[in-house]
C-alpha cells in the first residue's frame, strides 16, 4: 500500500506558525524524519492559505523539495495556491483534492488536466456526503465522468470514500468498506485513498493509533490502494509492510470468524481483535469497547 505522510499540516500549531515566518528548519526536520520511516508520498497540507497564497506555497514546495525527492500530494482549497504548487513540483504531484462539488469542477479538475497529474476526487458532491455505498458509486461515477471529459484518464484518479469518525457515525465505515470492494468494478484503473486519522477523531487519545492501524490493514485486504496516514507511527509502518504477519493475519481472521476465541489471544492480538469486530459492526462501538 502506498503511504502519504500526513504530518506536514497547516492544523498542527508549531507547523503553522514556521510557515508564517518562513523558518524552514522545523519543515526540514518533519519532511526528513516521514522520508527516513519509508513514506511513498509526502503530504504538503496550507490549508486555505489566504495571505499571499503563491509567495506560501512555492516557499513550502522548494523547501521540502531541499531534503527530499519523494512525490507529493498538495493539499489545499485555495487554487492560487495549488497552481503555485503544481508548478515548482520536480515529481508528478497529487492533487488533495477534488470532489463532485461545483466549485471543485470549475477549479480544482481543470487544474489537474492542465499540469497532467494525479487528483484525489472525493465522493462528496454538491449535496454533501452521500449516504451508503450505493450513493458513493452514483456519485464517484458522475465526477469521474465528468473529469473523464476534460482529460484526465481513470489512472491518474485517487478516489476518496470519504472516512468519517467512527464515534459519529459506525454504519459509515461499514459503508466505505462495501464501497472499497465495487470501486474496480465501478472505475477500472481508479486508485482510491483516504484519510485515515479521520476515523478515530474523537475517540481516546490512547486508542487512535489502535483503530487506525487495524482499519489500514482490513481497508487494504480490500484492495485499498493507499492511505494519508502519520509518517511517525513505527506501528502501522511496520504492519503495513508485513513485518508483524501474525497480527495482519488475526484482523483477517476478526473480519471472517464470527465466533473468533478471544480467550487464547494475547492483551495485543486481544485490542486487535475486538477494534476489527467493531470496525466490521459486529459489535457497537464506545469508548471503551476493549473492556467489553
Amino acid at each position: 500500500m502506498i503511504l502519504i505522510g500526513e504530518d506536514l499540516n497547516v492544523m498542527t500549531g508549531e507547523i503553522s506558525r514556521v510557515i508564517k515566518e518562513r523558518e524552514a528548519g522545523p519543515i526540514k526536520e518533519c519532511v526528513a524524519g516521514q522520508t527516513k520511516n519509508g513514506m511513498d508520498y509526502l503530504d504538503v497540507n496550507v490549508g486555505p492559505v489566504k495571505k499571499d497564497p503563491q509567495g506560501t506555497m512555492e516557499w513550502i514546495i522548494n523547501t521540502v523539495q531541499d531534503v527530499t525527492d519523494l512525490p507529493l500530494s498538495l493539499d489545499t482549497t485555495n487554487p492560487v495556491a495549488m497552481e503555485a504548487g503544481l508548478e515548482v513540483c520536480k515529481k508528478k504531484a497529487l492533487i488533495n483534492s477534488a470532489s463532485g462539488t461545483t466549485e471543485s469542477r470549475e477549479t480544482m479538475l481543470p487544474l489537474a488536466a492542465k499540469y497532467s497529474t494525479d487528483v484525489v476526487l472525493s465522493v462528496i458532491n454538491d449535496a454533501g456526503l452521500p449516504a451508503d455505498a450505493d450513493e458513493r458509486a452514483a456519485s464517484i461515477m458522475d465526477s469521474a465522468a465528468f473529469a473523464n471529459e476534460l482529460g484526465i484518464p481513470n489512472e491518474n484518479i485517487w478516489v476518496d470514500p470519504v472516512l468519517l469518525p467512527i464515534g459519529v457515525d459506525q454504519r459509515q465505515v461499514t459503508s466505505y468498506l462495501e464501497f472499497i470492494q465495487m470501486l474496480q468494478d465501478l472505475l477500472p484503473g481508479a486508485r482510491s485513498t483516504c484519510g485515515l486519522s479521520n476515523l478515530s477523531y474523537g475517540a481516546p487519545r490512547e486508542l487512535k493509533s489502535l483503530l487506525n492501524r487495524t482499519f489500514l490493514i482490513m481497508i487494504g485486504r480490500y484492495g485499498q490502494h493507499s492511505a494519508i496516514v502519520s509518517g511517525f507511527d513505527q506501528e502501522l509502518i511496520r504492519l503495513i509492510r508485513g513485518e508483524v504477519p501474525e497480527i495482519v493475519e488475526l484482523i483477517y481472521r476478526a473480519m471472517e470468524e464470527e465466533d473468533l476465541d478471544l480467550s487464547a489471544l494475547s492483551q495485543k492480538e486481544l485490542e486487535y481483535a475486538k477494534t476489527t469486530q467493531v470496525l466490521m459492526g459486529k459489535s457497537l462501538y464506545s469508548h471503551s469497547w476493549l473492556e467489553v
